[in-house]
C-alpha cells in the first residue's frame, strides 16, 4: 500500500536536462496530462515530462480518434497543466491540421509555447514535415518528433496498428527518426515498433528516444494517464500496463510508474512486441 507521496525538487528540468539524462543513461519518465490537479502530482512523483497529447479527443472528449482535437483544446489544457506543474518538461501536441505551412505552423506554435508556458512542441510524422520542423527550430521553438505509429495518419493507415515489423517498414521507421532529427528535432517519441527496432532507432540518434510500445532500451517511456489508471474505455493496446492495481492511489499509481521506468522493468515482454 502506498502511504506518502515523496517530494521532488521543485527545480524546472529544461530540454538540455533531458539529453543529460540520455547521456547518463537515466530513463526518463513522461506521461500525458490534462488539468492542473494530476499535473501537480506528476511533479511530486518525479515525472520527468508531461505531454498535453492530442490523445485527450479520445480520453477526455470521447472521440474516436485524435483527429477532432484543435490548437484551441491544446492551448486550453496546456494553461490547466501550468498552472499544476513547476518541475516537469511540458510539450504541447501540434494537432491535426495545425501544419499544413511552416509559416501557419509557426503561428500555432508560438501560441502553445507563450501562452501554453509549454517548453517544446511535438510535430507527427516526417516528409512533408521536415521543412516545418526545420523552420519552427530555427525560430527557436523546440521540437518533439514522433515517427512509427503516428495517430494523426489513422485515416491513411486504416488503424492502430504496429509498425515496422517487415525489413523495409523497419528502414523507414528508422530513416524517418534519422531524417526528423536532421530537421533539428531535439527529442523523439517512437510509438508502436518491435522492441529491437525500438534499440536501433535509439542507438541510431543522438537524441533521446522516448517510446511508448516501443520497447525497454529507449531512453525513457511515455503513457497515457488515463491508461495506467486503467479508466479508458477504448481497447488496451499490449503496451500499456494498469499501475493503480495494488498502488492505493492515483500518487501511489504514477510513482509506481515512475519506479519502474527508472529501473526498467517497465516495459517488460509481456508489455512489448
Amino acid at each position: 500500500m502506498y502511504a506518502e507521496p515523496r517530494e521532488v525538487r521543485a527545480t524546472p528540468l529544461t530540454v538540455p536536462d533531458l539529453m543529460r539524462m540520455r547521456v547518463e543513461r537515466q530513463p526518463i519518465a513522461a506521461l500525458t496530462a490534462y488539468e492542473a490537479s494530476t499535473a501537480a502530482l506528476m511533479d511530486l512523483a518525479g515525472v520527468d515530462v508531461i505531454l498535453i497529447g492530442d490523445s485527450l479527443g479520445m480520453v477526455v472528449q470521447g472521440h474516436r480518434s485524435t483527429l477532432p482535437v484543435t490548437v484551441e483544446h491544446i492551448l486550453y489544457h496546456a494553461e490547466a497543466v501550468a498552472r499544476g506543474s513547476q518541475r516537469a518538461v511540458r510539450i504541447a501536441d501540434m494537432p491535426f491540421g495545425s501544419c499544413p505551412d511552416p509559416q501557419t505552423a509557426y503561428r500555432n506554435a508560438a501560441r502553445l509555447i507563450a501562452e501554453g508556458n509549454t517548453a517544446m512542441v511535438k510535430i507527427e510524422g516526417a516528409g512533408v514535415m521536415l521543412p516545418v520542423i526545420e523552420y519552427l527550430v530555427a525560430r527557436d521553438i523546440p521540437v518533439c518528433g514522433h515517427v512509427g505509429l503516428t495517430p494523426q495518419s489513422v485515416l491513411k493507415t486504416g488503424g492502430y496498428k504496429l509498425q515496422g515489423r517487415t525489413d523495409e517498414a523497419a528502414e523507414q521507421v528508422l530513416a524517418n527518426a534519422r531524417a526528423v532529427q536532421n530537421a533539428g528535432a531535439a527529442l523523439m517519441v517512437l510509438e508502436c515498433v518491435p522492441a529491437g527496432l525500438g534499440k536501433l532507432v535509439t542507438e541510431a540518434l543522438s537524441v533521446p528516444v522516448i517510446g511508448i510500445g516501443a520497447g525497454v532500451d529507449c531512453d525513457g517511456q511515455i503513457l497515457v494517464l488515463h491508461d495506467i489508471l486503467g479508466i479508458a474505455t477504448r481497447r488496451r493496446p499490449k503496451f500499456v500496463r494498469n499501475f493503480l492495481d495494488g498502488s492505493g492511489s492515483i500518487q501511489g499509481a504514477i510513482r509506481t510508474y515512475v519506479d519502474a521506468v527508472r529501473s526498467r522493468q517497465f516495459p517488460d515482454s509481456e508489455h512489448s512486441y
